[in-house]
């Protein structure tokens, strides 16, 4: 197993762990079918609660992942797989481990937003390493990938469906609930995943701006683009250095500057993606 590898899975199953606490502990519990395959399995469960939630999961996923081969690839597919494969262990193993039996309180708001909000973190962790959680995930990552739909909202358009099932089989106040969980599942997914892909651009005015392009080429190890400007009250002419990097290497530089020349003026732009050479792949 090469070390990328090693370390993409590693950061998946820290995802899977908290998507596992979330279905199983808060969702699962209290019918809330919030979309996805798991929603889908809780409804069945309740048609034939000889099966249980997480095999229900396994048998549904197997459709669906021979689509995500043919459309995504073989790599997506792989660790997709170790997903599904973990997701329903998990599920089964964290309750019993914290000997849970049901629900853990009764109020259904409660368990709805936390549920969502933990299965939410640990799908954006999965979903920063390429990879999936199975079922309706790969459907939002095949809108994503060829009509550049966000990954929340590709969520929010196929689980729709699962609400209204859950309407049909739980009554209207359940798939009320679970049609929120959808929502709000939707925009956390892509607020998290901003989060981790989130990109510092800035512009440098300074007096030491050679020793400054200087430090982010060689210390950094990113590129800068040098452009001059006017300024409209003075009419004085200066150079404009910009660059784009990483929170931590921001950090970084924001000292440097603040040790080698107080009077910079710098403006601090969140770039949400960066595609090209040093950052994120293009294709």
């Amino acid at each position: 197993m090469s070390k990328k590898l090693f370390k993409e899975l590693f950061f998946i199953t820290i995802g899977l762990i908290f998507l596992a606490a979330g279905l199983s502990i808060f969702l699962v519990p209290n019918n809330l079918a919030a979309g996805g395959i798991s929603g889908i399995a809780i409804v069945v469960n309740n048609y034939i609660p000889a099966l249980s939630v997480p095999v229900i999961m396994l048998g549904l996923d197997v459709i669906l992942y021979i689509i995500g081969f043919i459309f995504i690839g073989a790599s997506f597919g792989v660790k997709s797989i170790y997903c599904s494969l973990m997701l329903p262990t998990l599920m089964a193993v964290i309750p019993k481990v914290l000997g849970l039996n049901g629900p853990i309180v009764d109020d259904l708001l409660i368990n709805l937003v936390f549920g969502i909000i933990i299965g939410a973190v640990g799908m954006g962790i999965i979903f920063n390493q390429d990879a999936s959680t199975g079922g309706t995930d790969i459907i939002a990552k095949i809108l994503n990938k060829y009509l550049r739909l966000d990954i929340g909202k590709g969520l929010l358009i196929t689980d729709f469906s699962v609400t209204l099932m859950a309407v049909a089989a739980f009554g209207p106040m359940i798939g009320m609930y679970s049609l929120l969980g959808v929502i709000i599942n939707g925009f956390t997914v892509d607020y998290i995943i901003d989060g981790f892909n989130v990109i510092r651009k800035v512009e440098i005015v300074s007096s030491e701006n050679e020793k400054i392009k200087k430090f982010i080429m060689e210390e950094l190890g990113r590129g800068a683009t040098v452009y001059e400007a006017k300024g409209a009250y003075t009419e004085e002419r200066k150079q404009v250095l910009t660059a784009v990097m990483d929170k931590k290497e921001f950090i970084k530089l924001r000292g440097y500057i603040r040790e080698n020349d107080k009077n910079a003026f710098v403006i601090i732009y969140n770039v949400h993606e960066t595609l090209g050479e040093g950052f994120g792949s293009i294709v």
